[in-house]
């Protein structure tokens, strides 16, 4: 029996499958009335036995099927559903999505991490697990090949295996096999593996890409979850190096930077989805390890990573940061997979940074993704107690053990500059934020304008444009000022620096005002140790200056920096130049602006108008 595929194993391998060789009609007979029906996921998908399974399904009463991600679990027929059966979906996929709007499968909102032990426990009962495999091994042993996941647990707790040996499965190491024995009856396929590439990113995908990407750091271990953002940052790495990768699923652009060098580490995954190449590559390939998706986020296992980089995708966020990635609109869509494991494993693993992204908008832009609350019909996936970086194409927010004022601010400063006034509005409604709080951009969150800089002391420091939730910071500033610098820089005994006095010191609209905050440490641990602003004067285009810097951190340079800086972007927006009022005993801010190229002092009573042209 068969089509001579066994032909191409191991022949001693082979020899153990031949008696077990079926039809798909006769090898899905072992179906009976109430069964629990697992199907095998994402890429390797058993569509024969599927379409043999369907064609039986009218002498079938109270079948059900349980998959994961899947491509061809539920025939579709000019977009509707064409299913015999009930199923139960862990992941709400392009073939499931409208079977669910008609009733005829159910979505379970689970981290697919536990589910092995579930199946294990038979909480999750499997009588028949129909699974695709790849050719024997001498010992009589096949691979799962692209698709372990949760494969490996329910053909290991089946009552019945019935599996497709495909010659054009990949043999993968690490802990992917089973054996034949195992299986009751093997169904001979030769057909190419399903393929499967992102669709082509359009300008905000690849803008959220590239912030994204700007906080990966060599030699950190990626963990990269389903979505064409996470995967589209990857073409943005190729710069770095030593980087390896511990995810449940890894795709196509990990080969191109593999071949550039930059990944260099192990790689281990549950689960794989792309084209022929990709397949290719990991046939026995030591270079990669595929693993049940319980060890892959065994906490244990997740512990001993450094650096470990989580870079998932929402559909969206409310202002608190609870964070909805299943559910769109009262739509499901998608699933939790392992995003709350991972999450939770890159905030703990030392130097991890655990990342969020999301488009700002819907596709047509007609509704915000980043919300007031979450609406009837999203539910939270990520507690916003968990949320760090959250990433739109405006930019990036760090919220955690964050106020809900301080979240709230970040959140509307990245989200679209159309929908930013109703969102202000709605925080200042719900209590988040205080009555009067403006906010004046209404542009991207200018990153190319970011900079590291090295001061005389050796220190670094970044000097990188001010936003208006960095209030807290400029006030900390203030607070370590000695008395007299308070007096130079406002001319008064200021006694304290109340969010209303520093909110115009850093809350700017990048165009005609701009500020810029000096900064050590990562965004988790950040400390404003300066600033600076300008304000243009629409008379005479010029831009008055002021300055705030840590006593420490003076006379290192700076203060010639952060001007510096300021001269750069004020040249770029077609100003004529600066001018500041300096008290005529402030020698340091007279030396400062008098590095200008034109440089002119006007006396008054008790102090200079300074004017220095570019």
């Amino acid at each position: 029996m068969g089509s001579g595929i066994l032909n191409k194993a191991d022949t001693k391998g082979a020899e153990k499958l031949a008696d077990k060789l079926s039809t798909p009609e006769a090898a899905v007979s072992v179906v009976k009335s109430g069964d629990r029906v697992f199907v095998g996921s994402a890429c390797a998908t058993p569509r024969v036995l599927i379409k043999a399974l369907e064609e039986r399904g009218g002498r079938l009463d109270d079948v059900r099927l349980l998959h994961f991600l899947t491509d061809g679990a539920i025939p579709i027929k000019d977009g509707v559903p064409e299913t015999r059966f009930r199923h139960k979906v862990f992941f709400v996929g392009s073939d499931s999505r409208e079977a669910i709007k008609q009733g005829k499968a159910q979505y379970v909102p689970v981290s697919i991490a536990h589910l092995p032990q579930l199946i294990e426990k038979e909480v999750i009962p499997v009588n028949v697990a129909l699974i695709q495999v790849s050719l024997p091994d001498e010992e009589g042993r096949v691979s799962l090949g692209i698709s372990v996941d949760i494969t490996r647990a329910a053909a290991l707790k089946a009552g019945h295996v019935v599996a497709e040996v495909n010659p054009n499965m990949p043999y993968t190491l690490g802990d992917s096999t089973i054996s034949a024995e195992r299986i009751d009856h093997f169904v001979e396929v030769d057909t190419p593996l399903i393929e499967y590439v992102h669709e082509l990113a359009d300008a905000v995908a690849r803008q959220i890409a590239r912030y994204v990407a700007r906080i990966v750091r060599d030699n950190s271990t990626l963990h990269i979850g389903i979505g064409r953002i996470p995967n589209e940052m990857l073409k943005y790495l190729t710069n770095r190096k030593g980087l390896s990768i511990h995810s449940d699923v890894i795709t196509e652009p990990v080969l191109d930077l593999m071949e550039k060098g930059v990944i260099t580490g192990p790689i281990a995954a549950s689960y794989c989805m792309g084209t022929k190449r990709l397949y290719d590559s990991v046939h026995r390939n030591p270079r990669f390890s595929f693993y049940p998706i319980d060890y892959i986020c065994r906490p244990d296992i997740l512990s001993g990573i450094k650096q470990l980089v989580s870079v998932t995708q929402a559909l969206c966020i409310d202002l608190m940061g609870q964070v909805c990635a299943d559910q769109f609109a009262g739509e499901l869509y998608s699933g939790i997979c392992v995003q709350p494991d991972f999450i939770r494993a890159a905030a703990a693993s030392p130097g991890g940074k655990p990342i969020i992204c999301l488009a700002s908008t819907t596709d047509e832009s007609k509704a915000s993704r980043i919300r007031p609350l979450l609406r009837e019909g999203e539910g939270v996936t990520i507690p916003r107690a968990d949320v760090h970086y959250v990433v739109t194409e405006y930019g990036c927010a760090y919220l955690f053990c964050k106020s809900i004022q301080e979240k709230a601010l970040a959140l509307i400063e990245i989200a679209h500059p159309e929908f930013r006034p109703w969102l202000l509005e709605e925080a200042i409604r719900l209590g988040y934020v205080r009555k009067g709080q403006k906010l004046k951009s209404r542009m991207a969150y200018p990153e190319e304008e970011e900079r590291e800089i090295a001061l005389k002391s050796g220190d670094k420091v970044r000097i990188r444009p001010s936003k208006a939730s960095d209030v807290r910071g400029l006030q900390d500033v203030f607070y370590n000022m000695r008395k007299e610098d308070v007096f130079l820089r406002f001319f008064v005994n200021l006694p304290a620096l109340d969010e209303c006095r520093a909110d115009p010191l850093c809350n700017v609209d990048y165009e005609n005002q701009m500020a810029f905050t000096a900064v050590t440490g990562d965004p988790e641990n950040e400390k404003v140790v300066g600033c600076s602003c300008y304000f243009v004067d629409p008379d005479d285009k010029l831009a008055e200056v002021a300055y705030m810097i840590q006593p420490e951190w003076q006379g290192l340079g700076l203060g010639t920096a952060l001007q510096q800086r300021m001269e750069e972007y004020a040249r770029l927006k077609g100003i004529r130049g600066f001018k500041a009022y300096v008290l005529t005993q402030n020698q340091k801010m007279q030396g400062l602006i008098q590095k200008g190229e034109k440089v002119t002092f006007k006396r008054g009573v008790d102090e200079y108008e300074v004017v220095s042209l570019f």
